[in-house]
């Protein structure tokens, strides 16, 4: 939030990487019994939180229309990761799945079907979309949103999928190959 602050009369780049939810799972004392779900439960409310003070500053600053946002997962999620915070035993009915089969280290889609936001509310109206779109699309789709021409080796798998991203269009990439591997 001190960084919007510093920089909102200029354009700024922010990357917010959270670990909260990865493991060992240790939320803050103050979100430390937040949720019924344990360490796990509590470390989501506390992504959650984090990420709503980054909108509200936006909103409080006035950035909100011309501030695009992205909220993306890497992969599906993953309950039992060997560490014992009691997450299989505290996940009740809920499924993180969505219904969906696979998930962490898995290229069925609860895998590769993952949280992907985009908030510009200057841009992007409010909606739901099909499009098939990948995180490596992010380098040339930020190139041409910015009118950067990048060398023509780079990105090879990386293509322009902004007019999905701000809901123009309802097709990404066409397709999109997954490879899912495990080392004994």
């Amino acid at each position: 939030v001190e960084f919007i602050e510093r920089n909102r009369e200029q354009p700024f780049f922010l990357y917010f990487s959270f670990h909260d939810i990865h493991v060992p799972r240790v939320p803050h004392p103050r979100f430390v019994g937040a949720t019924e779900m344990g360490p796990r439960g509590d470390a989501i409310a506390q992504l959650d939180w984090a990420t709503g003070e980054v909108l509200n500053a936006l909103d409080r600053l006035g950035l909100a229309d011309d501030t695009l946002v992205l909220f993306a997962s890497d992969n599906g999620p993953v309950v039992d990761d060997g560490y014992q915070d009691q997450a299989v035993e505290k996940l009740g009915d809920h499924d993180p799945t969505g219904g969906l089969r696979g998930g962490k280290y898995s290229a069925f889609e609860a895998g590769t079907r993952t949280p992907f936001i985009v908030r510009w509310p200057g841009r992007v109206k409010p909606g739901v979309s099909d499009a098939i779109v990948s995180q490596t699309d992010l380098l040339v789709s930020f190139a041409a949103l910015t009118e950067q021409t990048l060398a023509d080796e780079a990105g090879p798998d990386s293509f322009n999928v902004m007019p999905a991203l701000l809901g123009q269009s309802k097709e990404g990439r066409k397709q999109l190959v997954e490879v899912s591997s495990t080392v004994a």
